[in-house]
């Protein structure tokens, strides 16, 4: 497999179709879960792993399972129920070896099983024909993308917290508004991957 197809599906899941910012998927965790850098982290790299994990088991169960035997109508049944499993798998984990982490993130790490994100990766990946390689390629990608954001978000909130703002902007509204233009600052890179690798 091409190392540079491979390294153009990343950059491209990176930057230019950020499920958070671009795809607009993850918006929960990305509001609630970015007030502090550690929480955000803690959860991206979760989040990041998931994925991974998520990929692994879905590709193989869609092409080796659904796809053959007719019941492509249960993939987003059968993805949802994969996820959950693979959450509690790392929720387990992180209980057992990184207590702190787990209490930091509270509700929000059980909340990973409904990130749209995460069953939009696996999703998309069977949609858009991308081979297992290709696949996992796009849902670290995909991952580090939503790393990316959650760490430039939970960096934005804590300078905004420290600001005057007027008093209609406080809390949520000027939340919002933060988020607005960090995702207009990603449409910059729609061209500069391409440009890159000759695409």
């Amino acid at each position: 497999m091409d190392v540079k197809h491979l390294l153009f599906i990343i950059l491209g899941a990176v930057f230019v179709n950020n499920y958070v910012l671009q795809r607009f998927l993850g918006i929960c965790p990305f509001l609630g879960v970015s007030k502090k850098l550690d929480q955000a982290s803690g959860m991206s790299i979760a989040v990041v792993f998931v994925m991974l994990l998520a990929t692994a088991v879905t590709w193989p169960i869609q092409h080796f399972l659904l796809d053959p035997n007719g019941m492509g109508y249960l993939q987003t049944i059968v993805f949802i129920l994969v996820i959950a499993a693979l959450v509690q798998l790392v929720e387990i984990v992180l209980k057992r070896y990184i207590p702190a982490l787990y209490k930091s993130l509270g509700i929000y790490l059980p909340l990973i099983t409904t990130n749209c994100a995460v069953l939009g990766v696996t999703v998309l990946n069977i949609t858009e024909k991308y081979s297992f390689g290709e696949s996992m390629a796009n849902s670290f990608g995909s991952g580090l993308g939503f790393f990316l954001a959650m760490v430039l978000f939970a960096g934005i909130r804590a300078r905004t917290e420290n600001c005057e703002a007027p008093e209609s902007f406080k809390g949520l509204p000027i939340t919002l508004t933060a988020a607005a233009i960090l995702a207009a600052s990603f449409s910059g890179f729609a061209g500069v991957v391409e440009t890159l690798f000759g695409a």
